[in-house]
This record gives structure tokens, sequence and C-alpha cells, in this order.
């Protein structure tokens, strides 16, 4: 194995275990004594040769990440930072990416979903993905795609707990459409 080869491993290494780290912590505070077990609990499978190993490896991330700024220890507890929450946000829009073919099929995507006002913030989050991944909104709570994104939307509905809030729809036609046409490039 080349030197390229073993350096971009190293570093697919790192950001798991980052990963792990930030993905524990979203949410919670956690005493500086239960991050690693629960950073293990996530990634189990890195290539660390000694359990020993991998929580070293956990621990120097833990580091790097307060340098980043994308946590804080304090009082033994480690919490996320606005600019780590960011950077998980990023990573959760990140797995919600569709693959665009090279020719439409000529029917719209339509999500619908009726979250509860007392679930606001997971509205919030649900648009924002909506937005990231290319969706238009034609009303508050009805999005639209011009390409098959059925898998994406069952992980977000999966992810998130959407299943009895969010709807999935194929559709022939959507009157006056020639502006999402427009805007998702269909047409000249």
């Amino acid at each position: 194995m080349g030197k390229l080869e073993e350096t971009s491993r190293k570093d697919a290494r790192r950001t798991k275990i980052q990963e792990a780290i930030i993905a524990s912590l979203a949410g919670k505070k956690l005493e500086a004594s239960s991050l690693i077990p629960e950073a293990l609990n996530y990634f189990l499978d890195l290539d660390l040769p000694t359990y020993s190993r991998k929580r070293e490896a956990i621990a120097s991330a833990a580091v790097r990440l307060r340098g980043l700024g994308l946590v804080t220890l304090v009082d033994g507890h480690y919490n996320l930072t606005k600019a780590g929450e960011e950077l998980l946000n990023k990573w959760r829009v990140s797995n919600f990416q569709i693959k665009k073919p090279k020719k439409w099929d000529n029917k719209w995507r339509v999500i619908i979903f009726d979250i509860p006002e007392k679930k606001r913030r997971l509205r919030a989050e649900v648009r924002h993905i909506l937005i990231e991944t290319g969706f238009q909104r034609l009303q508050d709570s009805v999005w639209v795609y011009p390409y098959d994104c059925e898998e994406m939307i069952g992980l977000l509905k999966m992810d998130l707990g959407l299943g009895k809030y969010l709807l999935y729809m194929i559709v022939d036609q959507i009157e006056n459409d020639r502006y999402l046409k427009m805007d998702f490039g269909l047409i000249d």
C-alpha cells in the first residue's frame, strides 16, 4: 500500500471518529468519562488494532475537536458548540443527496408534511434539508422535485421519525408547472 492510500485511510478514520463524537454529543451533555464508550458504540468497526488504541484515538479526536471550537469541556462534561451543531447539520444534509438521471421522466415528486406546532424545530430541520437537497417550495408544507427521491425521503422519515407526518407522491402534472421546469433547468 502506498503512502497516499495510508494517509487517506488515516484521514477517513479520523473523520469517522470525529463524526462519532459529535453525533454522540448531539442533543445531550456527556461526562468526559462516558464519551469514549458512546463514540465506540457508533463506530466499533474502526480499523484500529486494540480497544486501548480506540480509546486513545477517540480521546485525541476530542482534544482536536475542542481545538477547532466544535466541542467544549465544562465541569467534566462535553457539549457541542454552535459551530459543532452547524457541522452536524451539514453532515446530516450530505446524507440526503439525490442522484439525477440523464433524462427527466416527466413526473413530479411531491412531498407534503404536517408536523405539529410543538415539533416546530423538527419542521424547520425538514425544510432546511429539502432546501439543501434542491427541492422547490410550492406552499409552506408542500415541496416538489423532478427526480426519483423515494430512497432519500425514506431515509429522512427514518432518521427523523417522520413516518406519519410526511407523505411522498408521484404526480404526472402540476398546474402551471412551466416555472418549476425553468427552476429545475428542464426547459430552455
